[in-house]
């Protein structure tokens, strides 16, 4: 079977440190392509990919008959960037944020069933294994219901992380629409659906910009979330974590309590009622520091999506559903008042 071709459009610290690389060691796939308005970036990147190099997608997507596209660009080109790549017939892995509307993602959604292309969002928490055994313990009824929840992701910031560092478009709200509530707050909240299974109806948020001078956008956020359910919980994101990044998820249930991510060797312990503590090494999950990146298995599981002709994990439909819950804890920032969020 031929491979895929792929291109990536945006060539800083995601695509350099996740896309790039796991297309590289995926046999399945050929990068073809590689765009960054950055001319010096691209042409690097697209050298040591062995790939050719552009400045202007519109350019890329006209010339390079490309089967998919990797877009990896500030949350305000996601959704225009990504529908130009459907609509120029080639299937979409988009970086969340996945758009700065839900106008926007539905224009996704819509178009990639439309072109009959494949849309998935590059929520990766749901590929980590703690997290996929979590989920199959509560699927279980092993911790009985589950009654609460705190979830947490925080680092330092972008500028450790991006390759623009404390000139990041991550600090500029005309380009990222949202701060550290887009960057890392949406991660989690993709996890708690994907872990407890259904959806949040409530979001009462709190946004703040309180520990980095001269950004436009939030490094400080807390959110109280409720479930259909009755589930409540705590979901704060924040770029003020030093020395270490905390990316850590407990669950609260009726007969145990999970604690993933949260001690240094085990990345998932049940503790039950019963006084039974069950530890398990299920590996570490990605993380921004020195020899955190591995495989998130996100690339992966997109290029089998498109040969085996399956619906991604997370389709548009589910990275809108994320989205939302960011966009309601905004809302709820901004007024002052719980956010209710469509069923």
């Amino acid at each position: 079977m031929a491979k895929l071709k792929v291109a990536i459009i945006g060539c800083g610290s995601i695509a350099q440190n996740r896309h790039l690389m796991e297309y590289e060691a995926n046999e399945q796939v050929d990068i073809m392509a590689v765009c960054d308005i950055v001319e010096e970036r691209a042409m690097v990147t697209a050298e040591a990919f062995g790939a050719r190099s552009y400045t202007d997608y519109e350019d890329l997507l006209a010339k390079e008959n490309v089967d998919a596209v990797s877009v990896c660009l500030p949350n305000y080109l996601h959704a225009p960037v990504s529908i130009a790549s459907l609509n120029a017939g080639a299937h979409v892995l988009c970086e969340k944020p996945m758009a700065t509307s839900s106008e926007e993602a539905e224009e996704m959604i819509n178009t990639a069933a439309r072109t009959g292309k494949k849309l998935m969002i590059a929520h990766n928490q749901r590929f980590v294994a703690s997290h996929q055994k979590a989920r199959q313990l509560i699927e279980a009824g092993e911790i009985g219901k589950v009654y609460s929840f705190r979830t947490t992701f925080g680092h330092g910031g972008p500028e450790g992380w991006s390759a623009d560092g404390t000139d990041s478009w991550f600090f500029k709200k005309d380009q990222a629409f949202i701060g550290a509530m887009g960057d890392l707050g949406v991660h989690k909240a993709d996890l708690l659906r994907y872990l407890l299974g259904e959806e949040f109806i409530d979001v009462a948020g709190f946004i703040e910009n309180n520990a980095k001078e001269g950004i436009s956008v939030d490094d400080n956020a807390v959110c109280i979330l409720r479930s259909e359910s009755g589930v409540v919980g705590t979901l704060t994101a924040s770029w003020a974590y030093r020395p270490e990044e905390d990316n850590s998820t407990i669950i609260y249930g009726e007969k145990a309590t999970l604690r993933l991510e949260d001690d240094p060797q085990y990345s998932l312990i049940s503790q039950y009622a019963t006084g039974e503590i069950v530890k398990y090494e299920l590996g570490q999950i990605q993380s921004n520091e020195d020899g955190g990146q591995t495989n998130t298995h996100v690339i992966d599981h997109f290029v089998e999506s498109i040969i085996e002709d399956t619906t991604p994990l997370i389709d548009g439909y589910e990275g809108k559903r994320s989205l939302e819950i960011i966009l309601g804890a905004l809302q709820s920032g901004e007024t002052r008042k719980i956010s209710k969020l469509e069923k």
